[in-house]
């Protein structure tokens, strides 16, 4: 199917939505259907992807509610942030309390869908802040997320990934000689008045030994795994991060 034109103006940012007390770097994205062609699936949008790098993860918390309050007053366009956290344990809504550290690690309880996961150095966080327009189906945007990180993932090679497995958010692969079902990606986001935050986390090349002292996702019969773990070879954040900006679009509505 043929894509629309993509054009990509990187610049610094000036004004609202420092992260850390830092200006990341800003790209906006002009998805722009030149040919007005209805066999191109993605819709005339514009898309501003923020990268600030390393962020601590309560910082970057109140960077996207303050996003999602100028979304919501149609203030700012949609906007998604890339970057990575410094280690933290992070619980959404449904965690089980078997389901933390047993040694007292600290977690950070949120406001967003799903139960335990842990973000770090070597994965590549994303903070969709956008408003679903043709109606508030979650499970849907969510849908369009998992779809997003398998095209990333098919990118590099690994062509077995899909999305929701037994009815399990996030992006997984399949049982196979290399392991049981192991999950890439973690998703779990938060909709308030037709806008998104919070997002995806997909696992670069992390020290995968911080997922051994929680049950992630309080799932205990599948695994986790990463980029580098599957293909056998140092896969950065860095190297993922235009590959993740190249298929964004798929996580807009279609019109």
């Amino acid at each position: 199917m043929p894509r629309a034109q993509i054009s990509v103006s990187p610049k610094r940012v000036s004004g609202n939505a420092k992260v850390n007390g830092r200006t990341p770097w800003r790209t906006i994205v002009e998805y722009v259907n030149a040919a007005n062609d209805p066999e191109i699936d993605v819709p005339a949008h514009k898309l501003v992807i923020e990268k600030p790098g390393m962020v601590d993860y309560n910082s970057a918390w109140q960077a996207q509610q303050q996003l999602q309050e100028e979304r919501i007053a149609d203030r700012i366009d949609d906007t998604v942030l890339l970057l990575e956290h410094p280690s933290v344990y992070t619980a959404g809504r449904r965690t089980e309390k078997w389901a933390l550290p047993q040694d007292g690690t600290p977690v950070v309880t949120t406001d967003r869908g799903g139960q335990i996961t842990w973000h770090g150095p070597g994965q590549l966080v994303g903070y969709p802040i956008v408003k679903l327009r043709k109606r508030i189906d979650v499970v849907a945007y969510v849908r369009r997320i998992e779809d997003m990180i398998v095209a990333v993932c098919k990118e590099f090679g690994i062509n077995s990934a899909s999305g929701r497995i037994k009815d399990r958010t996030g992006v997984w692969l399949p049982a196979d000689d290399r392991g049981p079902e192991r999950k890439i990606c973690a998703i779990g986001v938060r909709v308030r008045w037709a806008v998104t935050m919070h997002g995806f986390a997909l696992n670069c090349n992390p020290d995968m030994t911080f997922y051994d002292r929680i049950a992630p996702c309080a799932i205990t019969d599948a695994s986790v795994t990463s980029l580098s773990q599957e293909l056998g070879r140092d896969v950065t954040v860095d190297e993922v991060l235009p590959v993740v900006e190249k298929h964004l679009p798929l996580i807009l509505e279609r019109d």
